[in-house]
């Protein structure tokens, strides 16, 4: 049987966002899976994974905010801007006290980032870490993000600081902390750093590989996923008959008259009068069009 729907893995340090995959694949006997929002492997935290036709909504996961907790170490910059580089910069601390309210500030709403020469961001056609691992260095064009909360504090040691902080799609967490140490003057690079949340999926809702293999065993696996619709209640819901319910799984096109609620151009799930999740529409004008239509989910 084909399994559809998320599952919120904790991924552990050492494995890649692939190697994740790769083990979800095994474990569930499927190869539909995918996951929605890579994690370096020195990272650990919230790696919401789709299976089956829940690999159709990933890109509406992956839009969703991330937030993360970690650790900035001040007075040392590395190549890869974390601690797994080589020490390119260094700098004596010889500070006690920062403004941290300014810095907060600073670095809170819509901010520009360069991307770090260690991404997968493609230039021309290459990705930069391979540019990088040749020693080259290229110019990047910086990219908006957006900083929804930032909360920072010293810890007992005065050139190292913890942080919470909730991003866009597209924040490098890396060079967020390169940039807050240019501003308070010093070479800086990210020391340590865990993703607590992914869109509605937080740590206290993920499975860890062990408890994974333990409901394999028991032939409970299929109750470790999460309905694809529960991941997606950011977008409005409509509700048709069951008789439209069926047409909605053939595609059909719908009259509509937008509301304040839902204006033009929104995405919405549609369900049908018996509960079941049929499709993702889009408001068009006056009409409901379909975006992704789940049709084998019901067969």
């Amino acid at each position: 049987m084909t399994l559809h729907g998320i599952i919120p893995v904790w991924k552990p340090k050492g494995l890649t966002s692939h190697d994740v995959v790769s083990r979800i694949r095994r474990l569930a006997g499927q190869k539909r899976v995918g996951h929605t929002g890579t994690l370096d492997p020195e990272v650990e935290g919230v790696l919401p994974i789709c299976l089956g036709q829940a690999t159709r909504v990933v890109e509406y996961i992956q839009d969703l905010p991330k937030r993360y907790q970690g650790t900035m170490t001040l007075g040392t910059a590395t190549d890869t801007e974390d601690h797994t580089g080589n020490i390119i910069d260094q700098a004596e601390v010889q500070s006690t006290s920062f403004p941290l309210k300014e810095v907060m500030k600073q670095f809170q709403g819509r901010i520009e980032q360069v991307p770090p020469m260690y991404s997968a961001v493609k230039i021309k056609g290459e990705r930069l870490y391979d540019l990088a691992r040749k020693g080259r260095v290229v110019d990047r064009p910086a990219r908006q993000v957006f900083i929804y909360h930032l909360f920072m504090e010293q810890t007992e040691h005065q050139n190292i600081f913890s942080f919470d902080v909730t991003c866009s799609k597209g924040t490098y967490i890396r060079t967020l902390c390169v940039d807050i140490g240019k501003y308070m003057g010093y070479p800086a690079h990210m020391s340590k750093l865990t993703r607590v949340q992914s869109g509605p999926f937080q740590s206290v809702d993920c499975y860890t590989f062990e408890e994974l293999e333990e409901s394999k065993e028991k032939g409970t696996f299929a109750e470790s996923m999460v309905a694809m619709d529960e991941a997606l209640c950011h977008l409005p819901a409509l509700v048709v008959d069951q008789e439209d319910g069926k047409r909605v799984l053939d595609g059909i096109v719908f009259e509509w008259e937008p509301t304040n609620e839902i204006p033009a151009s929104s995405l919405v799930r549609l369900y049908d009068d018996a509960g079941r999740f049929c499709a993702i529409y889009e408001i068009h004008h006056q009409e409901l069009r379909p975006v992704k239509v789940f049709r084998d989910v019901h067969e």
